[in-house]
């Protein structure tokens, strides 16, 4: 039982950590939030982007809910709410 309610916290940590990382790209991206739901899946999306980003590049990914991991995420919501508008973008047209 112990494990279950790990992974449930676990989750719970994804889910703060992608909704702050999705808010603060979603800022630093375009001035304003793209939705609760899209910024939650993008900052989660965006936390396995940039640490995936920061091992190519050498350096520790995610580690937990902390302020690194917090970089770690927003840095990869941005890369990844740029694509999307990007992408939006060229779909416009």
């Amino acid at each position: 039982m112990t494990r279950e309610s790990g992974q449930t916290m676990s989750f719970l940590a994804w889910i703060v950590l992608g909704l702050i990382a999705g808010f603060i790209a979603s800022k630093i991206v375009n001035r304003r939030g793209e939705g609760l739901v899209l910024d939650i899946l993008l900052g989660v999306v965006g936390a396995f982007a940039g640490g995936w980003l920061f091992h190519l590049f050498g350096a520790s990914g995610v580690s937990g809910l902390n302020l690194y991991s917090l970089f770690v995420a927003v840095i990869g919501a941005t890369v990844l709410l740029s694509l999307y508008h990007l992408v939006r973008r060229r779909r416009a047209w």
